[in-house]
């Protein structure tokens, strides 16, 4: 009898030792799920608030880094590339409807008031942000400055929270598409006056300086003097052309051949495939 209850004690004792020595294996050996990228922290840029010196763009001289450093720019390119893509599209849908390219809206003084982004709004199914906008008030005026913070995931990076802040811009000044206007009427350039071809030419690129979204305020351009891309990816920038399409420009493209691609109708056509 003794014997019988000591085999039965020995068994039951190496059950349990069994399973205390398999228990923590058994956590070990359960396969885990990888964990999705975390979103990149993004530019540090101000808030976009009713400071009296501020002016919708940020401080020249202050170093920055791109939103996505070229080691882990990939994941995002093709995400970058399709919003300028939907921009393209509304910029044509906004051609056919209205018989040019959008140039912003005017003020009650006559001087620029809002950009061509708040133009396209009912192009990018934003029509309901698009009617909250007083289109006769500048940018940073009472109305429009509270709609700021509305800015669509359209004219941002991806995954970026940017306080308002776009890359997104055009060019303005000679042969560009938004050339420097004034009056309460400003006159879009169109399709017709692109001769160089719309494949041919740059109509928004991705600067290297953020802009409020809402305010008129492109990259300055002459023939001389070629704005700086490049604020969103750290090998190259994204630019949308007339027809619609996308190309990607890798850093250290020629000064020259972008200069002749901004231009619409300046005899020198550039294939930026090339």
């Amino acid at each position: 009898m003794s014997r019988r209850v000591f085999r039965t004690t020995t068994a039951v004792a190496l059950v349990v030792s069994l399973g205390l020595v398999c228990l923590p294996a058994c956590k070990k050996s359960k396969p885990t799920e990888a964990d999705s990228p975390a979103p990149n922290p993004g530019p540090v840029l101000p808030a976009p608030g009713p400071a009296p010196n501020a002016t919708g763009g940020r401080d020249p001289s202050a170093p920055r880094s791109p939103v996505f450093a070229t080691t882990t720019e990939a994941p995002f390119r093709a995400a970058a590339k399709n919003d300028l893509m939907q921009i393209g599209l509304a910029l044509h849908n906004y051609h056919d409807s209205m018989g040019s390219l959008p140039t912003g809206f005017a003020d009650k003084t006559g001087k620029p008031g809002l950009s061509w982004r708040v133009a396209i709004l009912p192009y990018i199914e934003q029509g309901g942000l698009y009617k909250q906008f007083k289109l006769d008030e500048p940018w940073d005026g009472p109305n429009n400055q509270a709609l700021i913070k509305k800015m669509p995931k359209q004219f941002a990076p991806p995954r970026q929270d940017t306080n308002g802040y776009t890359f997104y811009r055009g060019f303005s000044g000679p042969n560009t598409w938004l050339p420097p206007q004034s009056g309460p009427r400003p006159t879009g350039v169109t399709f017709t006056q692109i001769t160089d071809g719309l494949s041919n030419t740059i109509l928004v690129a991705e600067a290297y300086d953020p802009v409020i979204w809402t305010k008129p305020d492109e990259m300055e351009f002459a023939p001389n003097k070629v704005p700086q891309l490049g604020g969103v990816f750290g090998s190259g920038a994204h630019v949308l052309m007339g027809d619609g399409s996308v190309r990607f420009l890798r850093k250290g493209f020629d000064p020259k051949a972008l200069a002749n691609a901004i231009q619409i109708n300046d005899g020198n056509v550039v294939d930026l495939d090339n």
